[in-house]
């Protein structure tokens, strides 16, 4: 089949392989336009962008999606199916453009978790099992018929990062096998199913990353994971009357009983009180400081009239 595909970041990567070195002939890359990064402010491409041409793939990168030239060389390429993942919404001129439609690779076990942080919430709320659909884009995000779905599971030791690759080396897999059916004429989706408990994956915001230490140890440490290794969860601590930003990336939940908030050295370790239990910080960075291992940073640290807030 001729294909376009869509995405940006390094989580479309896996996938854009994939279908390179299939049977599909891959026709363009649609990716975001360069943007200004760092700080010199250099135009940066997109992972995706970058992938492209380093392999010879015509690339697209509309600032507008409804743009009429960018909508009349999609037409004159005259693509089967479109295969986004992880790429803006697209709206309806575009997605209904192809004769066997546009798929999505979406990073959960759809309906639960539609939105642009699945990977983050599944980990946040404590989640054993994600996994990864593909699914025919229609007019409401993340709402079309499900195509296929694979279950992947969460190990209590996997962060953010670590659960982003196994479902992008499992999502590219599901999406390769997706495709080859619908060239066999051989799926059957069916409509997701909608109510009122189903789990949502808005986008990620500082807010989202502050901690609340009157949540227990094993919340909190959800969260820490959930959001590393970027952004990273928050504090403000108290250190020598000034007030500064902890970030923590990862922890030990540990049964020990602290003040809620309490920051204590205890055997050459970092431990901070929760509502139950403590956590014994493992990765920090303090305001202004570098990232580092909690044993270096108490080793300098003048912490003994310490609290978070």
């Amino acid at each position: 089949m001729r294909i376009i595909f869509m995405g940006t970041p390094e989580f479309a990567i896996e996938s854009l392989g994939k279908i390179l070195t299939s049977s599909h002939q891959l026709e363009a890359v649609v990716t975001a336009p360069d943007r200004p990064a760092g700080r010199g402010k250099k135009l940066k491409s997109s992972a995706v962008k970058e992938f492209a041409l380093s392999n010879n793939i015509k690339v697209l990168q509309p600032p507008n999606l409804k743009d009429s030239i960018f909508i009349n060389e999609l037409k004159t390429i005259d693509a089967d199916l479109f295969v986004v993942v992880a790429f803006r919404m697209l709206p309806e001129i575009v997605w209904s453009m192809p004769k066997l439609g546009t798929i999505n690779l979406h990073a959960s076990l759809l309906p639960n978790y539609r939105g642009a942080a699945p990977i983050n919430w599944a980990i946040i709320n404590g989640e054993k099992i994600t996994g990864v659909s593909t699914f025919f884009i229609e007019k409401e995000i993340d709402t079309g018929k499900i195509i296929q779905n694979k279950t992947v599971l969460i190990d209590e030791l996997d962060n953010v990062g670590t659960l982003h690759n196994k479902l992008m080396h499992q999502g590219a897999t599901l999406l390769l096998n997706t495709i080859n059916d619908i060239e066999n004429n051989n799926i059957q989706a069916y409509k997701q199913e909608d109510n009122k408990l189903l789990k949502s994956a808005p986008k990620i915001n500082k807010l989202t990353g502050k901690i609340d230490w009157s949540k227990t140890n094993t919340e909190i440490n959800n969260l820490i994971r959930g959001l590393s290794p970027y952004p990273g969860a928050w504090t403000h601590v108290m250190i020598d009357e000034k007030k500064l930003i902890l970030k923590i990336f990862s922890a030990i939940p540990l049964n020990s009983k602290l003040n809620t908030g309490e920051i204590k050295i205890i055997n050459n370790e970092l431990h901070i009180g929760c509502s139950f239990g403590s956590l014994n910080l493992a990765e920090i960075q303090l305001e202004g400081k570098k990232r580092m291992p909690a044993k270096e940073f108490i080793k300098g640290a003048r912490i003994t009239n310490s609290k978070c807030l």
